[in-house]
């Protein structure tokens, strides 16, 4: 791999050189430009006007055009002698968090590689701060006649820099947005969410330029003689969107058989798991919860309900065990005092018997005795 820039890292008193190199390219495929009429090639020639000849590349140099128009001639000796440490060298600022940087600002990205073998301490130093601290450097320095900002960052056992615009160099998104006020259902962010679920997430090494690899196949067919075999493409549908709840609908659907998960038939692409369902669902479950609760209250109540019948007519039966046990009980003891005072009465019956009868004896023996 070619370098296209050699300098120095710099952060404090470190100095790492390194070389600077392309980690992009572009896979396009190149045309020429030709005349339609007869077929020839139009050529962009690097043309002195004093001189109206035909010039190398390695003859041309830059200049700066005043408000005049006169140009003034700058050398690569002046733009090395210019007193900026950026002009060889990457000057690290600072140590941020790479979620402060705007994506938009992101630029082409560059291998930092080391230049000698004195710099692969300082290099893997610099590398293993970055991976530990979890964080990205931000440098500047100049390419191409211009100074950049840079954003330094760690690729495996590799530094990587993506060239950074300057902050006033991203425009303004005002005006970008839709002036009419939009109000967004709960139930259109949740077949947006369905959808976007259905779709996942994707490994990006499978993805692959199909319109280059259309127009190699172009190219092949113009070159073998045959015509192209694949038609013209798609054209697109209208912007005007009628109803967003049925192109969600059939966007889930067709993002579903897509992925092979509605070869059961067309059910299974309609959209049910929506997250206002599952909260109905959620409120739904309470209910069968109460509905079991109660069921099991009835349940448990006709339990209770047969348990006392049946500890009732246990008390019942001991009940009645119990009163024809104190009945006998009363009755033993009614019987057992009424012997003692039938006893006592016949005694007392007895001695008032024999104390009559004592008495008529007496009385008859004193009778006489009063007559005479």
């Amino acid at each position: 791999m070619r370098s296209i820039w050699n300098g120095n890292i710099s952060f404090g008193l470190v100095s790492i050189p390194i070389k600077m190199y392309p980690a992009t390219e572009d896979h396009s495929v190149s045309f020429r430009q030709i005349h339609t009429a007869d077929g020839g090639r139009i050529r962009y020639r690097k043309i002195c006007e004093l001189e109206e000849k035909q010039v190398e590349t390695g003859e041309i140099g830059r200049a700066y055009e005043d408000a005049d128009g006169a140009l003034i001639p700058i050398t690569d000796e002046d733009l090395a002698a210019l007193p900026l440490p950026t002009t060889r060298s990457l000057e690290i600022e600072a140590f941020v968090s790479a979620a402060e940087i705007d994506p938009l600002q992101m630029g082409d990205a560059y291998y930092l590689g080391v230049n000698g073998t004195a710099a692969a301490k300082p290099y893997a130093l610099l590398r293993e701060a970055l991976r530990r601290s979890e964080k990205v450097a931000i440098a500047k320095y100049v390419h191409r006649g211009r100074e950049r900002l840079g954003m330094l960052r760690v690729v495996g056992d590799a530094l990587a820099m993506h060239r950074l615009l300057w902050p006033d160099e991203v425009r303004d998104a005002t005006g970008v947005a839709p002036k009419e006020k939009v109000k967004v259902r709960p139930a259109e962010l949740d077949l947006a969410d369905t959808l976007m679920a259905t779709l996942g997430e994707v490994d990006l090494s499978e993805l692959h330029d199909e319109y280059h690899e259309a127009l190699e196949a172009l190219v092949a067919a113009k070159v073998s003689g045959t015509a192209p075999v694949a038609g013209p493409g798609e054209e697109p549908g209208g912007a005007q969107v009628v109803d967003l709840m049925a192109a969600l609908q059939d966007s889930v659907r067709s993002a579903r058989q897509a992925r092979g998960e509605a070869a059961g038939g067309e059910e299974k692409a309609t959209v049910t798991e929506l997250r206002g369902r599952k909260k109905a669902a959620a409120k739904k479950a309470p209910a069968a919860k109460r509905g079991a609760s109660s069921t099991g209250g009835r349940t448990a109540t006709a339990k209770k309900t047969a348990t006392g019948t049946t500890q009732k007519k246990a008390e019942k039966k001991t009940g009645s065990k119990k009163a024809a046990a104190r009945t006998t009980t009363a009755r033993t003891t009614a019987k057992a005092p009424a012997g003692k005072s039938a006893k006592k009465t016949t005694a007392k019956a007895a001695a008032k018997t024999a104390t009559k009868s004592a008495a008529k004896k007496t009385g008859a023996k004193r009778g006489p005795r009063a007559a005479s």
